[in-house]
């Protein structure tokens, strides 16, 4: 299982996305939570790294945890996602490991040709919060 810690960061009722450099699919921003960490430490720490931006103090909340198939690992591999809301200290940037970053709505990523499960899982909760469209 892998464990990770993802933000979910809504502008215009759409949600970013990150592709990491070599990837052909688009991910949640945020990353593997590493000994020691919880999964607030790990999403401040994969913030700043991928997205050069830090997260407002008070605007970090839980949306939940979500489980799927880990997508690009072999298969059987899960994927446990604590995913959080928050509002970021600047205009995320994508750094030297992010090739690109993109804010989607749910159909626009459903119709990518690879989608990651657990970013999908994201996307149809804060479609049924009415975050996204």
């Amino acid at each position: 299982m892998i464990r990770t810690a993802a933000l979910a960061h809504v502008r215009g009722r759409r949600l970013l996305q990150a592709r990491s450099q070599g990837k052909t699919a688009f991910y949640m921003a945020g990353g593997k939570i590493d000994p020691g960490e919880d999964a607030e430490q790990a999403l401040h720490r994969e913030i700043r790294e991928e997205l050069d931006a830090g997260i407002v103090p008070g605007t970090l909340e839980r949306l939940g945890v979500f489980e799927a198939p880990a997508f690009g690992h072999r298969p059987g591999t899960a994927l446990h996602m604590t995913c959080f809301t928050a509002e970021l200290t600047s205009e995320p940037r994508a750094t030297s490991e992010i090739a690109e970053l993109r804010y989607f709505t749910l159909d626009e990523y459903a119709a990518m040709p690879e989608v990651a499960p657990g970013s999908l899982l994201v996307f149809r909760r804060l479609r049924a919060l009415g975050l996204i469209d």
